[in-house]
């Protein structure tokens, strides 16, 4: 059973999967991204997909939809300057300019209650295009 919470001031509710697969791909790294959208019947932000660990960026940008609001967690790994191998988690905000206004704002408003729940992610971006949030904008966030 999903636990759900939702008001105006907070959006809308986050279903425990959504929670659990989050778990999974920041502390069991069973997945290298994971993709969220708003169930506008359950109010409440399920897990839509998925990747595998050997799932690539472009791949994962593929995922989210041209003309719809996405939340999405990805888990990017590279090298420092040092030769050290690291891993930072992104939370994605997709909202491209070609979505409906009202799922604009249905996720503007949900996005904090949302973003709250997922503890542990290291940046955080809006992307309203995807050159906002091509691999290099996160290769420069993460050094």
């Amino acid at each position: 059973m999903a636990f759900r919470m939702s008001n105006a001031s907070s959006g809308m509710g986050v279903a425990d999967h959504s929670k659990i697969s989050f778990q999974d791909l920041q502390r069991k790294r069973l997945y290298r991204y994971v993709v969220f959208k708003i169930d506008e019947k359950k109010k409440e932000v399920v897990v839509e997909k998925t990747g595998c660990p050997g799932e690539s960026y472009e791949d994962f940008a593929s995922s989210l939809p041209e003309n719809d609001c996405r939340y999405a967690v990805y888990d990017f790994d590279f090298v420092t300057a040092e030769n050290s191998q690291k891993s930072k988690i992104f939370f994605i905000a997709w909202s491209p300019y070609s979505s409906r206004i009202r799922a604009k704002m249905l996720y503007a408003t949900s996005k904090d209650r949302f973003r709250r729940e997922l503890e542990g992610v290291h940046y955080e971006l809006q992307a309203t295009d995807p050159t906002e949030m091509e691999l290099d904008v996160l290769k420069d966030r993460a050094r």
